[in-house]
């Protein structure tokens, strides 16, 4: 199976100075006339055309599906007789069924053939842009609608509900009763000032984080994972190197992602649901989970834990069903073991993390109030484990990962650049007694102490700034919030760093707008990590 090349991304030249400016203009305009249902029209067709660009063949596809599940839904909404169970069966068999053949052929097929020496084929499949998403929020609405939940029936709203181009590539996850009744609002269409230059400055932040900070860190972790392949022996400083490189690197490009897309929604008068909230401030792997990938954890949750029964069985059950779930979002992910083995390694964590819980609650403890060193030490543990499942994550296979998780418990020794000798203090005489090897010219995957300073930068940014959420929640909310009840804080005073109106804040973005140029213009624009899912 081979993967897509697109080419007009958030962050490429075509889509910032021609497609999402006439893409506005026009809307808005439409809009200032009273053409409600037009403009709609017109958004449409513009994320048809945005998502034909690398392909134009495949919009055939989605228009297709958009077309079998709209009919599908009507029917099950307007079908009261027997029959109903059969009919969302078959809707849900043809999604999966779909993104089985586009996705996971070719990795069934070539695992069928290792077990049992066969040669079947079923040749050079391209994986259709954004597959996994539509497929997904389709499922949404044709279980819903089953279910009665959903009563709409408008073509033009479910054409939008699929295709909005913000969230179209790579997410988030949107659910049918949260954007659907939006696009009934006429008021949409009209061009809101407000509305629009907050959206602008959450994209132009999620803009600087992808081509300045993920873009920028990705040349640390790149060598280690691919000297990894080569089995080459990774001393500890190495392997620590380029998983937290890749660590902050898929932070800040899925981040980079999310708020571009509730920005672009929000210039278009849409509030997408909050998909990201500063995951690396977790304090265990299940507050990890509310706060990474949140649309993703939550469709798992309606629609594949709660379905096999959820926590409302025996505990042996629902730990069976929880990691099912998370072995399903592992390969939701990829078609590849090390999905499957990431995937089941968070089901471990969280298995652990449930028992933890109740052993606490057991002893008279509330998970959550164990004191500052508790909180610290918790959030340090939850980001240990959450690295090492991204090694796992990013290898290219099982061997790899291990070739980096052994060199991360200094099975291949400590070495470090001959330049850290000239360290102050006792700190070079430290080196020398503990054996560390001192390499003249650095190492050869990971340099010195500039590396060294950025991913410690970046850790501090993580964990002591706020996210863009939080910079935006009192003056607008440029999102439908999905946050769980129990980490909704009451509010709290005006921060210094929230987001106004204000010259200040233009400096400020102004700043981030210009650096994103320039690193924008100085390399090739580089897909997000999360289009290969």
């Amino acid at each position: 199976m081979t993967t897509f090349d697109p080419t007009m991304l958030f962050n490429s030249p075509e889509f910032l100075f021609f497609f999402l400016p006439i893409t506005l203009v026009v809307y808005f305009a439409i809009g200032s006339l009273g053409r409600y249902r037009v403009a709609i029209s017109w958004l449409v067709l513009a994320s048809l055309f945005f998502y034909g660009w690398w392909n134009p063949a495949y919009v055939f596809l989605i228009v297709a599906s958009i077309i079998f599940n709209y009919a599908i839904g009507v029917a099950l909404l307007q079908w009261k007789r027997p029959g109903r169970r059969a009919l969302v069966a078959l809707g849900v068999a043809a999604n999966l069924g779909l993104l089985g053949y586009f996705k996971y052929a070719g990795f069934l097929t070539a695992n069928v053939n290792a077990l049992t020496d066969a040669s079947w084929s079923v040749g050079d499949i391209v994986l259709p842009l954004a597959i996994s998403f539509f497929t997904f929020q389709q499922i949404t609405y044709l279980v819903d609608a089953y279910r009665c939940e959903t009563r709409e029936t408008n073509f033009l709203h479910y054409c939008l509900f699929v295709t909005f181009f913000p969230q179209l590539i790579a997410g988030p996850i949107v659910h049918h009763k949260e954007m659907l009744p939006q696009f009934g609002r006429s008021s949409v269409c009209r061009l809101d000032l407000n509305r629009l230059v907050s959206g602008f400055t959450i994209f132009l932040i999620g803009l600087f984080k992808k081509v300045v900070i993920a873009d920028g860190v990705a040349v640390y972790a790149t060598p280690v994972f691919n000297a990894a392949e080569l089995g080459a022996q990774l001393t500890l400083l190495e392997s620590w190197g380029g998983a937290l490189a890749y660590t902050f690197q898929l932070y800040f490009d899925f981040s980079g992602y999310s708020d571009m897309a509730i920005g672009l929604g929000y210039m278009f008068g849409i509030r997408l649901p909050l998909n990201f909230n500063s995951p690396y401030k977790a304090t265990s792997i299940i507050d990890f989970w509310r706060r990474w990938h949140m649309t993703l954890s939550r469709f798992l949750r309606d629609y594949v834990y709660i379905p096999l029964g959820g926590s409302r069985k025996s505990l042996p059950r629902r730990y069976v069903n929880l990691m099912i779930t998370m072995l399903l979002g592992g390969l939701w992910h990829g078609a590849g073991w090390t999905f499957v083995m990431w995937g089941g390694l968070h089901g471990c964590y969280l298995l652990v993390n449930h028992a933890w819980r109740a052993l606490l609650v057991a002893a008279g403890y509330r998970p959550g109030q164990l004191g500052r060193i508790g909180r610290i030490s918790s959030l340090s543990l939850t980001f240990i484990a959450v690295v090492v499942s991204w090694v796992i994550f990013r290898a290219e296979s099982l061997t790899g990962a291990v070739v980096i998780l052994k060199g991360m418990v200094g099975m291949n020794g400590v070495a470090l650049p001959a330049s850290y000798a000239a360290a102050p203090g006792p700190v070079s005489s430290i080196f020398s007694m503990l054996g560390w090897d001192l390499v003249p010219g650095g190492l050869p995957y990971f340099g010195g102490l500039q590396e060294v300073a950025v991913l410690i930068t970046l850790l501090g940014v993580c964990w002591l700034l706020p996210n863009s959420f939080d910079l935006m929640r009192r003056y607008y909310r440029p999102v439908v919030d999905t946050r769980h009840a129990t980490d909704r804080p009451e509010a709290r005073p005006v921060s210094r760093l929230e987001w106004r109106m204000r010259p200040s804040w233009a400096v400020a973005v102004g700043a981030l707008a210009s650096l994103s140029m320039l690193a924008l213009f100085s390399s090739q624009p580089s897909e997000f990590l999360y289009f290969q899912f």
